[in-house]
């Protein structure tokens, strides 16, 4: 048996042995978390039945030495391929095997976008760990409440705000592998109904070849990454029920990135600047209370390739504007039943620019203008949720669309979930979603002004128990995509289009587990298979072809974290993962297939006094080769060592 067998055989005895752990021990989970994420207002974990899980401050400080990415990539049922390549690699977010578009990005509730991107997905590269508060991760067909691209799922990054005291902060600096240093300093505080906070964050690596060297030999050069985040907000409550809160996030990055798969590049440079400025308001008068958002989101993309043997040149400017609005409330009807209802506006327009030169002839692309490059959608939704009726807790809803191009489309929702006893619950949802066009794909050189949204289905059940020791839950789901947006190349004239023509189904199971064997050792694992293929019609038989096609996403994962507290301010956990092959898209040959890893990881921190903690992290720390894409390295062992102050 290979070695790799035999560690994920004795992580799946670890995991399974947790379930007969010891019946007195005190659970500490997240069930009694407060959330908003799931019907757009406060309330705990355990009081829905919707798929929801919770990435907490306490796990966030314990990864404060890492990436976002890399913590969401050991979430169940997410796949973030580039989480462990350079940084500054674009990052691709697939939940439960669905494409990155079909991933909603929430900063503090409100959707963010790229509108000047391919897909419009959000570039996740833009957030630091240190700017995070928690992070809540919703899964499922969402568009009834959140709206386009929120078809597998929704990430809702929520950022530090307000602190306790008059003057509280904090203070952070790690350094480690290939030249990387984190820091991060903020101040934040509370005083006579006001609240304030501001941050800055600044990461700098002199990083690795993004493009993987296969003959060891050719010297490709490493892809250097700086990033620089800054944040500030303030608040005020003017009692009575009301209060607004003004913030802004800059973020920025420069990477240094190469050709592609297998090919280097000496001087082939990004530039990136996220800018967000918004205001929320609300309104509280009895049970009841209204919410107001507006956020303006600008992106500023470019890359320059300048060829050092001076026969090729590139360079590319991608500008997005976004603005959102939204007004809704949450309003109670009874003791059981509520209603959560609104209203939400969203325009998008691009400018962009490409030009292409070789051997000095210039080869531009057509320009793309805000002033016709935009669209506008109008949203008007509602979701009722009536709370244990006979145990049963039911949630209803439905959205309608307006879309400035193609017109009208609607999605509903239904999740009933069922309290069997004090330890077993039912759930289960029927909803639909929908993903809209983005201005590449209706307004670029490739686009297409007839391209319809994306339609999908999906299902999901499961059952979950939880008792003193553990908590336990299993999910079934489904999802089926109609009129799916793919990129078409005619055979005969190679001309090219995005059109809606293929039907994408997938489907799989999810398993999570987290285990108090006693107050000193905590285990967790998860693990998620999924399998998907696409239907598309021959051109010369007219009948469906139907092939899997869940590239770059592995049918198997699997995570099995052991936390222990040795002693008094000690905190070691050890992280495990294995994934199975995967398959790689080819251009007109079959794809091909890439060879599954595992990962061991050590994190160890150490709280001196209440206000300073030292931690280290070891990652990969067998050295393992391996590609989530292939052509492109992934992090060997590495480490990363600092120190966190809290005031």
């Amino acid at each position: 048996m290979s070695m790799k067998k035999i560690i994920y055989t004795l992580a799946v005895l670890a995991a399974s042995q947790t379930l007969f752990a010891q019946q007195d021990s005190t659970q500490t989970n997240n069930l009694n978390t407060v959330i908003v994420t799931a019907n757009k207002f406060e309330q705990k974990q355990q009081e829905t039945g919707k798929v929801l899980t919770v990435i907490t401050q306490q796990q966030l400080e314990q990864n404060s030495g890492r990436s976002l990415t890399e913590l969401l990539n050991e979430q169940t049922g997410i796949v973030i391929n580039g989480a462990n390549n350079n940084l500054g690699t674009n990052q691709s977010i697939s939940i439960r095997g669905a494409s990155d578009a079909n991933t909603l990005i929430l900063i503090d509730g409100v959707p963010a976008y790229d509108a000047s991107g391919i897909t419009s997905q959000f570039d996740i590269n833009y957030i630091n760990i240190n700017q995070v508060e928690r992070v809540e991760i919703l899964k499922g067909a969402q568009s009834t409440l959140y709206g386009s691209d929120a078809v597998a799922g929704v990430i809702n990054i929520i950022t530090k705000k307000k602190g306790i005291k008059p003057i509280d902060g904090y203070a952070s600096l790690s350094a480690g592998s290939y030249g990387t240093i984190n820091t991060a300093a903020g101040i934040n505080g509370s005083r006579n109904g006001w609240q304030y906070n501001a941050g800055y964050s600044y990461m700098h690596s002199n990083g690795f070849s993004e493009a993987y060297d296969s003959t060891g030999k050719a010297g490709f050069d490493n892809d250097a990454y700086t990033q620089q985040s800054l944040n500030a907000s303030v608040g005020y409550d003017a009692g009575k029920g009301f209060s607004i809160r003004a913030y802004s996030h800059l973020d920025m990055y420069k990477a240094g990135i190469d050709e592609g798969a297998f090919t280097d590049a000496k001087n082939y440079n990004l530039n990136d600047k996220d800018l967000q400025v918004g205001t929320t308001a609300g309104y509280s008068f009895g049970k009841n209370k209204l919410i107001f958002n507006y956020q303006y989101n600008r992106v500023n993309r470019s890359f320059i390739e300048d060829s050092i043997d001076g026969q090729s040149y590139q360079n590319g400017m991608y500008k997005g504007y976004s603005h959102f609005a939204e007004l809704y409330g949450n309003f109670q009807i009874s003791n059981n039943a509520e209603l959560v209802a609104g209203t939400d506006f969203r325009h998008n327009s691009t400018d962009q620019s490409y030009l292409f030169v070789y051997a000095g002839t210039p080869y531009p692309s057509p320009p793309l203008g805000a002033d016709s490059a935009k669209t506008n959608q109008e949203g008007l939704y509602a979701s009722f949720i009536l709370h244990n009726i006979s145990n049963f807790t039911f949630e209803f809803g439905g959205r309608v669309n307006h879309h400035s191009i193609y017109g009208w489309n609607g999605t509903y929702s239904f999740d009933p979930s069922y309290k069997i006893d004090e330890h077993f619950k039912l759930y289960g949802s029927i909803a639909s979603a929908y993903r809209v066009p983005s201005l590449y794909q209706l307004y670029g050189e490739y686009g297409n002004r007839n391209l319809k949204p994306e339609q999908s289905q999906s299902y999901q059940g499961g059952v979950q128990f939880t008792s003193k020791v553990f908590t336990a839950r299993v999910t079934w789901f489904k999802r089926d995509i109609n009129d799916v947006i793919y990129f078409y190349t005619d055979p005969s004239t190679y001309a090219s289009q995005y059109q809606n023509a293929d039907e994408q189904r997938d489907n799989g199971v999810e398993a999570e587990l987290q285990a108090t064997l006693s107050k000193r050792v905590n285990i967790t694992a998860n693990y998620t298979y999924v399998d998907g293929k696409i239907s598309t019609a021959s051109d010369f038989t007219g009948k469906d072809t139907t092939l899997y096609n869940l590239y770059r996403v592995p049918r198997n994962v699997f995570n099995l974290q052991v936390n222990v507290q040795p002693a008094k301010g000690l905190y070691l956990a050890v992280h495990f993962k294995t994934v199975s092959s995967h398959e790689e898209p080819a251009y007109l040959a079959p794809p091909i297939k890439v060879d599954g890893y595992y990962t061991i990881d050590l994190h160890a921190e150490y709280a001196v006094m209440k206000q300073l903690k030292l931690f280290s992290d070891f990652m990969n720390i067998t050295n393992q080769q391996y590609f989530d894409i292939l052509g492109y390295n992934s992090k060997r062992f590495n480490f990363m060592a600092g120190v966190r102050v809290n005031l």
